[in-house]
């Protein structure tokens, strides 16, 4: 019975995703547009405690180099600050600036017309329905994350 669940999840969500997730995120302030990328990397980041941007890329599961590169444009528009740790000078602490921080409440990833969308084609007996199975699955997400399994488990499966 569970593997039937685990097959309806792993073919629902990814048409879900699909159907309604953002390309980019717009920056209406700075006429600017980021990536998925640039945006999941802000996602990452937080104003106050520091992120050594060699952890982040290992998180993220790209080079060291790579997010670098990332990181060079993203505080060239203004969006992260680098500065080397006071501890340890090889390590590069990363912080979101008031622009960063800007972007990472406003990014969601999915857009939200296109959920109202979709939502829109159900009943709404189906919709309610749907609706309660996602804030059960939400909650029981929330509880992996909380126990530490699903870390754990990223791990020893390398996603």
């Amino acid at each position: 019975m569970i593997r039937a669940a685990v097959a309806t999840v792993l073919e629902c969500y990814p048409k879900i995703f699909f159907a309604c997730h953002r390309t980019h995120v717009r920056d209406e302030k700075a006429k600017r547009v980021l990536s998925l990328r640039q945006a999941g990397v802000l996602d990452h980041l937080d104003a106050v405690e520091s992120t050594h941007l060699h952890e982040l890329a290992a998180h993220l599961g790209i080079t060291a180099s790579s997010m670098s590169l990332m990181i060079d444009r993203l505080e060239r528009d203004g969006y992260v600050h680098r500065s080397r740790d006071k501890k340890d000078a090889r390590r590069i602490n990363l912080r979101l600036t008031a622009a960063g921080v800007r972007i990472k409440e406003q990014e969601k990833i999915l857009d939200a017309d296109l959920v109202k969308a979709m939502l829109r084609r159900l009943s709404p007996e189906e919709r309610e329905s749907a609706l309660a199975g996602l804030r059960s699955l939400a909650r029981a997400a929330g509880e992996l994350v909380d126990s530490g399994q699903a870390s754990r488990l990223q791990q020893e499966t390398g996603s």
